[in-house]
């Protein structure tokens, strides 16, 4: 049976949850280690990043990717979801000009202290957030300190009649996107609910290059699949690359730590030995560690006290 290492940029169809997809896609590949990087509501739609076998020790790295969203939100209205498929709370009169849209995204851009929505899987007390929201339990929510990076106003033709508006944000981990669209609204004084929301991006992965289950599907039946997997060390390409000695392997096949001389030289010519090795890494420096065949063995961090490189994710499988 083939077993999948690494990473799949999948992209979600509405009506599914982001497990119902890592369900799937076990049924689909017939294995049983998958995880996802960070959850999108069932109505939305887009990039969703999965791991496969020993890709799920990134699972915890790549939830903390930057991402990109496009999201429409609609003007004049608050639902108990803060969006479009929950309970409308209360209605509201709009009247908001074109500039006003603009500035009010733009207060948002920054850091920010955003109230989670009570229909979240956030825990409070043990319990998840949305269950005590099903129950008709509100409770008080510590807020949670995001960065936006960017709101861009895509389209904003459609404010006058149907109060609706499209924008691009860019944001840290842990933003709610129509927490975004309820705070906005809130701040123009006719309230706002998320219409619509597309995953554009997660860390390196893009909305042009994911595929459908269904793809996913017919990639398998064609023994096609490896293709679209991303090896663990793709997330990692911006790392600087290094070499161990074979003299070294079996440090490198244990999981210890190895010194600089165990590095293979891999110095530009005419260049200081000595002095180059010493500018080469500094304290908490992070690389890629291959074995001279180019085995990828994991990142590992060079610590100046002990001038030992010890590892931070190990991914060889002997």
């Amino acid at each position: 049976m083939n077993n999948y290492n690494g990473l799949i940029n999948i992209y979600k169809e509405p009506g599914f949850t982001s497990n119902d997809v890592v369900a799937k896609l076990r049924g689909i590949l017939r294995q049983k280690k998958i995880g996802h990087t960070g959850t999108l509501d069932p109505d939305a739609v887009g990039v969703l990043v999965v791991c496969l076998g020993t890709g799920t020790k990134l699972v915890e790295m790549l939830t903390d990717h930057d991402k990109e969203y496009i999201a429409v939100c609609r003007l004049g209205v608050v639902t108990d979801t803060q969006d479009m498929s929950g309970n409308v709370l209360e209605t509201r009169e709009v009247n908001v000009t074109r500039k006003e849209l603009h500035e009010a995204a733009r207060a948002f851009v920054g850091d920010y202290d955003q109230i989670p929505p009570m229909y979240s899987a956030i825990k409070q007390g043990g319990k998840k957030l949305y269950e005590l929201a099903r129950e008709g339990i509100e409770v008080e929510r510590k807020p949670r300190h995001v960065h936006i990076g960017a709101i861009t106003i895509l389209d904003d033709s459609h404010l006058e009649k149907e109060h609706f508006f499209t924008m691009e944000v860019k944001c840290s981990k842990g933003t709610y996107i129509r927490t975004l669209c309820h705070d906005i609204g809130q701040r123009l004084g006719c309230g706002a609910a998320m219409q619509h929301l597309t995953r554009t991006k997660v860390g390196a992965f893009g909305l042009e290059d994911a595929i459908t289950l269904t793809q996913v599907e017919e990639l398998r039946d064609a023994g096609m699949l490896n293709e679209m997997i991303k090896s663990p060390e793709y997330i990692f390409r911006d790392l600087d690359k290094i070499h161990v000695k074979d003299s070294a392997r079996k440090l490198l096949e244990n999981g210890n730590s190895f010194r600089k001389d165990n590095i293979l030289s891999e110095d530009p010519a005419d260049v200081n030995d000595t002095e180059f090795e010493e500018s080469m890494f500094v304290d908490k420096d992070m690389v890629r560690v291959y074995s001279e065949d180019d085995t990828f063995f994991g990142i590992y961090k060079y610590n100046e006290k002990t001038r030992q490189f010890d590892v931070v994710k190990f991914f060889y499988e002997g």
